[in-house]
């Protein structure tokens, strides 16, 4: 398991509908090796995402899994309500029963994530009770497991612009609407960020201004179906290596410069990949972002 030192940050969360509260933000240890990891989620989890951080993490790196489609919190938590696709995206050894793994203690994190729309999660699927619950299990497996909140995304088509939702939601929504209550309950014990969402802006925001080899626009990092349409919300082997990165340098605490760029998807084929110099750009975009946002727990 994994130790904390006592450096801290501050950090200002804004509970959905209330007003600013300061927490101090404990920065985490890095890890002293491989780490084991349990995923629960959704499709913008994926299968690829997972594999492709286990080839860019240390030698070692287990991970396990639950998934569906469009899933809530309250989804995986209750046994009486249906997980769309189980049986499509769950597949041992990858998968796990949810609520068995993250209450076993058997994980050094356990990452969760929530439905979008994320407004609709909150309001109407009680994001923020669930979130607490699933976070209060995997604190009460084990002491040292750390937590931490996955940040995705909207559609690209969304009224109130990707980017701009992107800009508005981490405090609002994520870090207050989604998580703010359970902050305030266990400010030694914070749920951490993985800041997916910020490093898409960002590395989206560097294409779009012609400072990445080969990436022009966001669409790029996005999905098409057979028939060549856009997938407005799920992303392509590019967008998958780029969550990934972000994913390994928040939990290995690890500056992603000169990682792997070509790597395998999680049914053994090879993945689309960046060319060197792209992959170099994106790198460097994700550490600044990870060490830029205090709620990651990595400091420069």
């Amino acid at each position: 398991m994994i130790a904390r030192r006592g450096f801290l940050a501050l950090l200002t969360l804004l509970p959905f509908g209330a007003r600013a509260t300061p927490f101090a933000v404990p920065q985490l240890a890095a890890p002293a090796g491989p780490m084991q990891i349990y995923h629960l989620g959704h499709s913008l989890v994926g299968a690829d995402m997972p594999h492709m951080v286990s080839q860019l993490a240390p030698y070692g790196h287990r991970y396990n899994a639950q998934l569906g489609s469009g899933t809530s919190l309250q989804d995986h938590w209750e046994p009486d309500l249906d997980i769309l696709h189980f049986d499509k995206v769950n597949h041992a050894p990858v998968w796990r029963d949810a609520r068995e793994a993250v209450g076993s203690g058997d994980y050094d994190a356990v990452i969760l994530t929530e439905m979008v729309e994320l407004r609709d999660a909150i309001r109407y699927f009680k994001g923020a009770r669930y979130f607490r619950r699933w976070a209060d299990l995997a604190r009460d497996g084990a002491p040292e497991t750390r937590i931490y909140l996955y940040e995705t995304w909207h559609p690209l088509d969304i009224a109130d612009g990707w980017l701009s939702r992107i800009d508005g939601d981490l405090d609002q929504l994520w870090l207050g609407g989604l998580a703010g209550s359970d902050s305030r309950r266990n400010p030694k014990r914070l749920a951490y960020l993985i800041p997916a969402g910020q490093v898409m802006a960002a590395v989206v925001r560097a294409a779009e201004a012609g400072q990445i080899d080969g990436l022009t626009h966001r669409e790029d990092l996005f999905a098409r179906t057979d028939e060549g349409a856009l997938d407005q919300i799920h992303i392509n082997d590019l967008g998958a290596y780029i969550v990934a990165l972000t994913h390994v340098s928040v939990l290995y605490h690890l500056n992603p410069t000169g990682l792997p760029h070509q790597l395998t998807r999680a049914d053994g084929t090879t993945a689309y990949a960046l060319s060197a110099k792209a992959a170099r750009q994106v790198q460097g975009i994700v550490w600044q972002v990870v060490t830029a946002q205090p709620r990651t727990g990595v400091s420069q």
